[in-house]
C-alpha cells in the first residue's frame, strides 16, 4: 500500500471508550510524492477542463459532461479504485479518498464523476460474479459506459426497503421483467448501464440488477430543475416490461438491501472527502477576495470580523479533514487485515468500511455541515458580491445544500451513529457498559485533584477523555431510562450524535496536530495549535449544550441534578482568549492569499 503507516487496531466506534496514539494515525502532511502527483492531476484536470466550462455545464450543454467523463477516463480517473485486471491502476482506499477530495472542487461534474465511479461502478465490482465483472468493470473503467444506481422511488426515500419496482421471471425462466419507477437518478440522463433495485415477486427484501439501457423497456422523464448542482443529470427512470437476463441478477436474490446500505457506507464517507474538496476551494476564494476587496481605505482582510470568518472556515476544515483521513487510514487498515486472512479484496473491502460505518456517518454529517458553514461565510465576505450569480458564492452556496440530502439526510445519519453503537454494544462487539458504569460511579465520588501535568497538550488530552464520559454518562443513561422507547426519542438521539461528532471530530485534530508537532516541532505548528484549540474549545460548549438538552428531556429530580453536575464537570476546560488564536491562524491565510493548512 501506498502510505506507510501502522495504525493501531481499533474497531470502529472504539474511539468512545478507548484511547489513540497520535503515532498510530495517519495525517494529510504523510502524503508520499504519487499520492500528491494523482491529486495535482486532479486539480489540474479541474483547471482546465471544468472551472473554464461551469456556465456550460450547468446549462446542460448537450454531450458536454459525457465528454468531460471521458476526458477524465483518459487521465485514469475513472479507474483509480479499479483492479489492474479490469482496466484500473488499484489504488488503495486513502489514495482514492484524496481523489475524491480534489474532484470534490468540480461543482456538479463533481457529482456526475463520484456518481459514475462510486455508486454507478462499486456495486458491481464489490458484488458481481466473474462474468460480470468482465464484461461491465473494463468498460466503466475506460469511460465506455457511463453508470447511475436506481434506488430511490416516489414512495420510498429514506426508506429504501420499501421500494415498489417488481422483477417477475418470464415464461420461459430467461428474464426478469422489471416494471417500476426511479427517482432523483444521478447520470440518468446518459448513462449506459444501471443498478436497479427491485423485488421479485412478493419478496421482503430487495433484490439488485445490472440493466442495459439497450435491454429496452426503459424511459426517462425530462431533466429535473433543481435548486443546485444544476449541471449533473437527474431522471425519473421508468422500467416498462425491461427484459433484464437472469444472469445479471447482481448477487442473491433478496441482497440488493444489504448491497445498498453497504454501498452507502462507502458513499457517506466518499461525500465527506467531495465536500471538503469544496470547502478548501470556497475558503481559499474568500480569503484572495477578502484581500482584494478595499473597504475605508484598506482591504477588509484588515478586519477582526472577516478575520473571524477566515479563520473559522480554515479552523472547521482542518478539523474534518483530520477525522477524514483518521477514518480512512483505518478502513484501509481493516482492509488489508482481511485479505490477510484469506477474504477476497471487493468482500474485505466492503467489511473494512462496515466495520467503520459509524464514523463514516459522523464525516458524512460533519463535512457536509462544514460545506454548508464555509459557503454560507464566503458569501458573508463576498457581500452583495456574494448575492451576484456573476461571483462564484452563488453557486456554491446552491450547489452545497444537496449534500445534506445526500446518502441519507443528516437526520437519519444522526441516528444511524447511535444505533449502530448500541446495537454492537448489545452484540458483544464492543464495550460500552463497563465504562458507562464507571462513570456513573464517579459521579458520586470525589473529584479527581491530581497535580498539574505540564506536557504539551496535557490540557487537551484531559478535555477529551471528560468528552467521553459525558457521551457515555448521557447515552448510557438515556439508553437505560428509555430501553426501548430510546428509538422514538428522535430528538435525544440527535442531541447524543452530536455530542459523538463533536468528540470524534475533536479528538482526530488533536492527533493530528499531536503527530506533527513530533515531525516538525512546536514553532512549526503554531496556527496548527491554535486551530486544535479553538475547536476543542468550542466543542467543549456544543458537548455541553446537547448534552443537558438529552438529560433534560429524560430525567427529573436528584438524578438529574446529578448528571448535570457531572456533565459541567465532563465539559469545563480553562480560559482560553481564541479571539487571538482565530488572528493568528487568519494572518497566516491571509499572508498566504490561500487556504494554506
Amino acid at each position: 500500500m501506498a502510505t506507510e503507516v501502522k495504525t493501531a487496531a481499533l474497531k470502529g466506534g472504539e474511539f468512545l471508550i478507548k484511547e489513540t496514539n497520535a503515532q498510530d494515525i495517519f495525517i494529510p502532511e504523510q502524503w508520499n510524492e504519487e499520492q500528491l502527483m494523482i491529486a495535482q492531476s486532479c486539480t489540474d484536470f479541474l483547471a482546465q477542463e471544468i472551472w473554464p466550462n461551469l456556465d456550460k455545464i450547468d446549462a446542460q450543454e448537450e454531450g458536454l459532461t459525457v465528454k468531460l467523463l471521458d476526458k477524465a477516463a483518459e487521465l485514469g480517473l475513472l479507474g483509480l479504485s479499479v483492479p489492474e485486471e479490469f482496466g484500473g491502476f488499484e489504488k488503495d482506499f486513502v489514495t482514492g479518498m484524496l481523489a475524491t477530495e480534489k474532484l470534490g472542487a468540480g461543482y456538479s461534474f463533481a457529482v456526475s464523476i463520484s456518481a459514475h465511479t462510486g455508486i454507478g461502478t462499486l456495486p458491481i465490482l464489490y458484488y458481481g460474479n466473474d462474468a460480470q465483472k468482465k464484461k461491465y468493470i473494463p468498460n466503466l473503467a475506460s469511460g465506455k459506459w457511463k453508470a447511475c444506481y436506481c434506488l430511490t422511488e416516489p414512495g420510498s426515500g429514506s426508506d429504501a426497503n420499501s421500494g415498489k419496482t417488481k422483477a417477475v421471471l418470464s415464461a420461459d425462466g430467461k428474464h426478469y421483467i422489471l416494471n417500476g419507477q426511479k427517482m432523483w437518478i444521478t447520470n440518468g440522463g446518459f448513462a449506459d448501464v444501471f443498478t436497479v433495485f427491485a423485488k421479485i415477486d412478493n419478496d421482503e427484501n430487495l433484490s439488485a440488477f445490472i440493466v442495459e439501457k439497450s435491454f429496452g423497456g426503459i424511459s426517462l422523464n425530462p431533466e429535473e430543475h433543481k435548486m443546485g448542482i444544476k449541471g449533473s443529470s437527474t431522471r425519473q427512470v421508468f422500467f416498462n416490461d425491461c427484459k433484464v437476463p437472469v444472469e445479471n441478477l447482481l448477487s442473491e436474490r433478496q441482497n440488493g438491501f444489504k448491497i445498498a446500505v453497504n454501498i452507502l457506507n462507502v458513499g457517506r464517507i466518499k461525500l465527506a472527502a467531495a465536500a471538503l474538496g469544496g470547502s478548501k476551494r470556497v475558503s481559499g476564494q474568500s480569503v484572495q477576495y477578502a484581500n482584494e476587496r478595499n473597504q475605508f481605505g484598506r482591504p477588509i482582510s484588515k478586519y477582526g470580523a472577516i478575520r473571524y470568518k477566515l479563520a473559522e472556515q480554515a479552523i472547521r476544515i482542518y478539523a474534518v479533514e483530520s477525522a477524514l483521513y483518521r477514518a480512512t487510514q483505518n478502513i484501509e487498515d481493516a482492509m488489508n487485515s482481511l485479505i490477510a486472512g484469506g477474504m477476497e479484496h471487493g468482500k474485505a473491502i466492503l467489511k473494512g468500511v462496515e466495520q467503520f460505518a459509524p464514523e463514516a456517518a459522523i464525516l458524512k454529517v460533519a463535512g457536509s455541515e462544514v460545506l454548508d458553514y464555509v459557503v454560507d461565510e464566503g458569501v458573508q465576505v463576498y457581500g452583495g458580491m456574494g448575492y451576484s450569480a456573476d461571483a462564484p458564492m452563488d453557486r456554491s452556496y446552491r450547489d452545497s445544500r444537496i449534500n445534506r440530502i445526500f446518502e441519507g439526510t443528516n437526520e437519519i445519519n444522526r441516528m444511524l451513529i447511535v444505533d449502530m453503537l448500541l446495537k454492537r454494544a448489545m452484540k458483544g462487539e464492543i464495550d460500552l457498559l463497563g465504562p458507562a458504569t464507571k462513570i456513573a460511579a464517579e459521579l458520586v465520588s470525589v473529584p479527581d485533584f491530581g497535580g498539574e501535568d505540564t506536557a504539551l497538550f496535557s490540557a487537551e488530552k484531559k478535555y477529551l477523555k471528560n468528552f467521553k464520559k459525558a457521551v457515555l454518562m448521557t447515552a448510557g443513561s438515556a439508553a437505560q431510562k428509555l430501553m426501548m422507547e430510546l428509538a422514538k426519542e428522535q430528538e435525544v438521539l440527535m442531541n447524543i450524535a452530536d455530542m459523538l461528532i463533536d468528540l470524534y471530530v475533536s479528538e482526530s485534530v488533536l492527533l493530528r496536530v499531536e503527530k506533527l508537532v513530533g515531525m516538525r516541532g512546536e514553532a512549526a505548528c503554531a496556527e496548527q495549535i491554535d486551530i486544535m484549540r479553538v475547536y476543542i474549545n468550542d466543542a467543549s460548549d456544543r458537548i455541553n449544550k446537547n448534552g443537558k438538552e438529552a438529560i433534560n428531556s429524560f430525567s427529573a429530580g436528584d438524578e438529574q441534578r446529578m448528571m448535570l453536575m457531572g456533565l459541567k464537570r465532563f465539559t469545563k476546560t480553562e480560559p482560553f482568549n481564541a479571539k487571538d488564536a482565530r488572528r493568528r491562524v487568519a494572518a497566516k491565510l491571509i499572508s498566504e492569499n490561500k487556504y494554506c493548512y
